[in-house]
């Protein structure tokens, strides 16, 4: 692939629209870290039509922690995309910050086409994303660093902006009669997290605490809040800052006797039924397939037509948006599929 076009001036135009999923019928996708590849071959996993450009390699480098079943949909978005836009993509991970640089590094020595990244500690990926652009090779952002996408020379961003997303929840705490909200931080760092708990607080008007967890160790995790909520039984809200983490936290309500109830970022086929079955309140569904999805065609419609979606210089937001009890029946469908 000619490289050159990462050298066209940029355009500042109005939005550019991205194409959209035609189909979502998928093949299941295995999680974990590693470097797996997922040819974009059609087969199961393709959407309606497929591009006949030349083949792009893309690398997609996230911060995902393993048993954290958030990035299979990230990826499962970003996979349907390769398949109709004959990608090659080639999926990393890992949680530590100076860990996923170095997995873009990895990218940038395979001589990749682009490179999706995460941005949940900007500073430690600084350099190397330095090293993509004298390389040639366009890095877009995606999920986290809304913040700092811009700063670090990145073509475009795909997510949610967490302190709108925060300010929101902390705005539906209040619609619900809630007064003391603990807000569980499973990652010390992360900035997207620190930015939600940051958001809520700023809006709730009751009392709002900060608990950080080991979000690596779920039995911690939960005899920690369980803790916390015996220490402090005031405590009518547990605000969970991933869907993962959300089923544990009832159980810690249930094992500290606590009446508090529960709310979550984030959303997954469990997380949409245990909203039906009323254990916990509602989700922020910041869409993650659609994250994955519109990064990797990003890159390819950069590469096939020089398109900048947002124009290269505002971000393309997919949340936030509540899911509780009133349209929990109308996502649910697709969050069995695992693609909500």
């Amino acid at each position: 692939m000619d490289r050159s076009s990462h050298n066209r001036p940029r355009r500042i135009a109005p939005f550019v629209a991205v194409a959209a999923v035609a189909a979502l019928a998928l093949a299941g996708c295995s999680s974990g870290s590693g470097g797996k590849k997922a040819e974009g071959d059609g087969g199961d996993g393709a959407s309606a039509g497929k591009a006949n450009t030349p083949q792009m390699t893309v690398a997609l480098v996230t911060h995902q922690a393993p048993g954290d079943t958030f990035w299979d949909i990230v990826r499962k978005g970003a996979e349907a995309a390769a398949a109709k836009d004959n990608v090659k993509l080639i999926y990393s991970a890992d949680p530590n910050a100076g860990n996923q640089a170095n997995l873009v590094q990895n990218a940038i020595d395979q001589k990749v086409d682009g490179i999706a990244v995460t941005l949940a500690k900007p500073d430690a990926l600084k350099s190397v994303i330095g090293k993509a652009e004298k390389a040639g090779i366009p890095v877009v952002g995606l999920n986290s660093g809304l913040s700092d996408w811009k700063d670090l020379g990145l073509l475009e961003f795909f997510g949610q902006d967490e302190s709108v997303a925060g300010e929101a929840f902390g705005k539906k705490l209040n619609e619900v009669g809630a007064k003391n909200t603990v807000c569980v931080i499973h990652e010390q760092g992360n900035v997207g997290l620190t930015q939600r708990c940051d958001g809520l607080k700023k809006t709730f008007e009751g009392d709002t605490q900060i608990l950080n967890v080991n979000g690596t160790d779920m039995p911690s995790v939960k005899s920690t809040i369980t803790a916390k909520l015996k220490q402090d039984s005031s405590i009518d809200y547990v605000a969970t800052l991933g869907a993962p983490f959300a089923p544990t936290a009832v159980q810690s309500v249930g094992d500290a006797g606590s009446k508090a109830k529960v709310a979550t970022f984030d959303l997954n086929k469990d997380l949409t039924k245990a909203i039906q079955a009323g254990d916990i309140e509602f989700a922020v569904d910041q869409q993650p397939y659609l994250q994955g999805y519109l990064a990797i065609d990003g890159l390819w419609l950069y590469e096939n037509n020089g398109n900048y979606s947002g124009g290269g210089e505002q971000p393309v937001l997919t949340g936030p948006a509540f899911v509780d009890k009133s349209n929990v029946d109308a996502v649910s469908e697709y969050a069995a599929k695992g693609t909500r």
